[in-house]
């Protein structure tokens, strides 16, 4: 997908309550959407060939046949369950349902609403924590890594090696480097990975704040290619990433975090301007970890 970003103007002070409220994207379909039939009609296949065993019409040796391949098939689907992981089992699940398209918000320094980060020297990097440049701020806050995996719509869900992701986020205290006024000078939480032949980027991070109005999330733009993110060129796709309640809850118990507590209270992914049409099932992420030990999380992203 293409898309032309005109952000609403910002209140540099503070995250607004609404901030993603207004934002309309210009949006044409690049590639046609694919439904779960692809995996549905590999399951039919397999149906099929089943149905094509012989069974014969009688004698021990037909029902010893049938039993033997009954035997077989209970291994085989017990032994799938068992090694089938949950994120092979998400990707299986999502494959043709595009990312929903979101809005970039206010703060997205990449130049169409104010600063632009991404033609800085230093913002292609996997740890975005600390400020580069002539900036030096670190962001503080419970550790967490964050995976992409990027999947071809039109090709089979096939990965995206070469694509590349632009990830942004607010702080641990719900502010967001570039614009709240404190934070001009600083370009931390902000960076830009090239998906490697998994189709797949990671960032190094610190867990984000739950501010007034918003469910706790992590912003991304997807390129064509790294030309095109280090010169905000076209957009394929714009998204967020949702991030579970146990996580969360996990993380804002810890010091620092306390604004979160009273602003998760106030909203759920339904409630949830961006996520709630529908609770965020396609951008809720897998995650792992503790907050004692630091989190990681992973979210397939289909385009």
């Amino acid at each position: 997908m293409t898309t032309s970003r005109t952000p609403d103007q910002p209140d540099f002070d503070q995250p607004h309550p609404n901030h993603d409220r207004g934002l309309e994207f210009d949006l044409t379909t690049l590639m046609s959407r694919r439904s779960l039939g692809l995996f549905l009609g590999a399951g039919g296949a397999a149906a099929a060939l089943a149905a094509c065993t012989p069974a014969g019409n009688t004698g021990s040796t037909s029902s010893a046949t049938s039993s033997a391949t009954a035997t077989a098939s209970a291994t085989a689907a017990a032994s799938a369950a068992a090694t089938a992981t949950p994120t092979l089992t998400r990707a299986i699940a999502e494959c043709g349902v595009e990312i929903p398209e979101e809005t970039a918000g206010p703060y997205p320094g990449d130049g169409s609403n104010g600063p632009n980060v991404l033609e800085a020297s230093g913002v292609v990097r996997r740890d975005i924590t600390s400020s580069f440049g002539t900036a030096s701020a670190t962001a503080e806050g419970v550790p967490l890594t964050f995976t992409l995996t990027l999947l071809d719509n039109a090709n089979g869900c096939t990965p995206m090696a070469g694509a590349a992701v632009y990830a942004w986020h607010c702080d641990r205290d719900g502010k967001y480097s570039m614009y709240d006024s404190s934070l001009k000078n600083e370009n931390y939480l902000r960076g830009v990975q090239e998906a490697d032949a998994n189709g797949q980027v990671t960032f190094t991070s610190i867990f984000p704040a739950a501010y007034s109005g918003r469910w706790p999330h992590i912003h991304f733009e997807v390129f064509e290619s790294m030309n095109n993110a280090t010169s905000a060129g076209q957009v394929l796709a714009v998204s967020q990433i949702a991030l579970p309640k146990a996580a969360c809850d996990d993380v804002y118990a810890t010091p620092g975090y306390e604004k979160s507590i009273t602003n998760m209270t106030r909203t759920t992914l339904q409630s949830d301007n961006v996520f709630g049409d529908d609770g965020g099932i396609y951008q809720l992420a897998t995650m792992t970890g503790s907050a004692a030990a630091g989190y990681t999380a992973g979210l397939n992203v289909t385009i």
